[in-house]
C-alpha cells in the first residue's frame, strides 16, 4: 500500500497568527518533503476565498516543486471541476504532467461549497450535471487522437484540439466519492476513486463495502475497476498529551473550517448533496472522545498501523494522510511526517521501501 501527503489548507481559526501566504508557503515545503521521505503522491486540495481552506490553485503550488523533487506524483485534492471551463482545465494539467515528465494523477470533485461557485457564475444547483458533462470533455480533450467536438447542455465546443499533449496516455483520472451518485459517475467511466473514511463508512457501510461496490458497479458497466484510495487525517501520538492535541486539532478543525462549508439548507443544495445533513448532525455531536478510526488515525505507531492494516485488507491501494489539519505548526507537522515513515511505513511495502532502500 502506498502513502501520500494531503492538504486542504485548513487557516480559518481564532486569533490565527498564521497568514494564508504563510500556510501556502509551509505546505509546498511539506510537498517536497514528502518526495525526499519516499511518500508516493501530494494531493494539494483547492478552496476558494478562504473558506474551507486558502490555497486556490493547487496547480501552481505543484508546478513550483517540480524542479525541487524527483519522484513524488502531483494531484490535486481535487480539482472543483464545474468552476472551471473543462478545456482550461484539459489544458492545465496536462501541460503539467508534460513539464512533470508524467507524474500527473488528476483528481476532480464538484465540491460541496455554495460560496465558492456563486462569484465564478456557477450552478451550483446543478453541479452535478455540469460536473458530469465537464468530465466527459475533458477525457475527450486528454483522448481524442485528433479533432474533436462536444455538444452538450452546459458545452458547445467545436473542432478542437488541446496543446501540449500530456505524457501519460492516459492521464489516471480519480472521482471524489461521498456518495453513491459520484461512485456511479466512476464507475460508468472506469475511472479511479477516492473515498473519505467517514463518508464510506456513513454512506456504504465502511470502506470494504465502499470498495466492493465500486468494483461491483464498473462490472456491471463492462468497465475494469480501477484504483481505490482514501483520505485520512492523522496525529501520532506517544503520550495521552499529545494524544489529546491531536483530537483537539481535529475538533477545531470541525468547528471552525468544515462546518462553515458544508451545505446546511436542503432549499439551497442539490437534492444529491442531502446526505450532508447527516454529516453535519454527525459532526456538531461529536466529542474528542468519539473520534473514531472512522475518520482519524491517532495514537501510536502500532495502533496507526493495525488501522492501516485493516484498510489495505479492504482493498484500498494507497491513503493519503492529512498530516497539517487544525493549526498544527510547521515543525510539528515535518516531524509526524518522518515519524511516519520511521515508524509506521516499514510495516508496508510501497515506493517509501525502494526510497529508503537507496
Amino acid at each position: 500500500m502506498e502513502f501520500g501527503y494531503f492538504t486542504l489548507s485548513d487557516n480559518y481559526y481564532p486569533d490565527n497568527p498564521r497568514s494564508a501566504s504563510d500556510f501556502v508557503l509551509e505546505i509546498r515545503e511539506q510537498a517536497i518533503l514528502a518526495d525526499r521521505l519516499g511518500f508516493h503522491s501530494a494531493w494539494i486540495g483547492e478552496h476558494h476565498f478562504d473558506r474551507l481552506g486558502v490555497n486556490s490553485r493547487p496547480d501552481l503550488v505543484l508546478a513550483s516543486i517540480v524542479p525541487e523533487t524527483e519522484r513524488i506524483r502531483l494531484a490535486p485534492a481535487v480539482n472543483v471541476l464545474p468552476i472551471h471551463h473543462p478545456i482550461h482545465v484539459a489544458e492545465c494539467w496536462a501541460t503539467l504532467d508534460l513539464v512533470s515528465g508524467g507524474r500527473v494523477d488528476y483528481a476532480t470533485g464538484r465540491g460541496y461549497d455554495r460560496a465558492e461557485y456563486e462569484p465564478f457564475g456557477a450552478d451550483f444547483m446543478k453541479s452535478k450535471e455540469i460536473f458530469e458533462e465537464g468530465i466527459d470533455v475533458v477525457l475527450k480533450a486528454w483522448t481524442e487522437p485528433g479533432m474533436w467536438s462536444h455538444q452538450g447542455t452546459y458545452y458547445d465546443i467545436r473542432d478542437m484540439e488541446i496543446t501540449p499533449k500530456a505524457v501519460q496516455q492516459p492521464i489516471p483520472v480519480y472521482i471524489a466519492c461521498f456518495s453513491g451518485t459520484s461512485m456511479e459517475m466512476a464507475a460508468k467511466r472506469g475511472l479511479n476513486i477516492i473515498y473519505a473514511p467517514f463518508a464510506a463508512s456513513m454512506i456504504f457501510g465502511g470502506l470494504g463495502p465502499a470498495v466492493d461496490q465500486y468494483r461491483e458497479a464498473c462490472e456491471k458497466e463492462g468497465n475494469t475497476p480501477g484504483r481505490a484510495k482514501c483520505s485520512y487525517f492523522i496525529h501520532l501520538a506517544d503520550t495521552p498529551e499529545e494524544e489529546d492535541f491531536g483530537r483537539q486539532a481535529m475538533m477545531d478543525y470541525f468547528r471552525y473550517c468544515v462546518l462553515r462549508a458544508f451545505p446546511d439548507d436542503p432549499s439551497k443544495m442539490p437534492p444529491t448533496m442531502h446526505y450532508f445533513m447527516k454529516i453535519n448532525e454527525i459532526l456538531r455531536g461529536m466529542t474528542k472522545e468519539t473520534l473514531s478510526d472512522k475518520s482519524i488515525l491517532i495514537g501510536n505507531a502500532d495502533a496507526v498501523i493495525e488501522t492501516l492494516k485493516r484498510v489495505e485488507s479492504d482493498g484500498i491501494d494507497e491513503v493519503i494522510l492529512y498530516f497539517n489539519v487544525g493549526r498544527k505548526p510547521h515543525a510539528m507537522v515535518k516531524d509526524q511526517m518522518h515519524k511516519f515513515v520511521e515508524e509506521v511505513a516499514p510495516a508496508f511495502e510501497g515506493s517509501h521501501a525502494r526510497v529508503a532502500a537507496e
